[in-house]
């Protein structure tokens, strides 16, 4: 159910990242330039095939790409569920995937994504007292290590 990312998931992957990031970020950020103009799914797919970020992709497949997990080094990078597919257990499938495969010991959260930080929490990460302005933004994220 948990494969290795390729070229051909590019578009499903970005149409996750899309919509997802549209439905937990606006109301954080309220950037409709972002969200609707900037944000859209060809020229993240494009980006992540060109910039190599697809292999360090996994993608919850079981027919259907429903989640990914971004992985550099020992970081998750991105985590996100299709919307219609959360609460099924794909993200915490994605994280103790990432857990057992690599040397995970930490990521980051938007300090305002109070749903994110008790999903970490709840796998084993504790946030820290380090944090950074999100860049281009006015918002913080926050360290979560394990």
């Amino acid at each position: 159910m948990i494969r290795k990312a390729t070229e051909e998931d590019a578009s499903r992957i970005a149409e996750i990242l899309v919509f997802v990031k549209r439905m937990k970020y606006r109301p954080i950020f309220k950037d409709d330039v972002y969200s609707f103009v900037e944000m859209q799914v060809l020229p993240i797919a494009k980006k992540y095939i060109e910039a190599g970020i697809i292999e360090n992709m996994f993608v919850y497949d079981d027919g259907i790409v429903k989640g990914l997990i971004h992985i550099e080094g020992n970081e998750i990078v991105e985590l996100y569920v299709d919307h219609f597919f959360q609460g099924q257990g794909i993200g915490s499938a994605l994280v103790e995937y990432a857990k057992e495969q690599f040397p995970i010991t930490y990521l980051w959260v938007i300090e305002k994504n109070i749903d994110a930080i008790g999903f970490y929490e709840a796998h084993g990460f504790h946030l820290t007292s380090t944090k950074k302005l999100e860049e281009g933004t006015t918002e913080y994220i926050v360290k979560m290590e394990r």
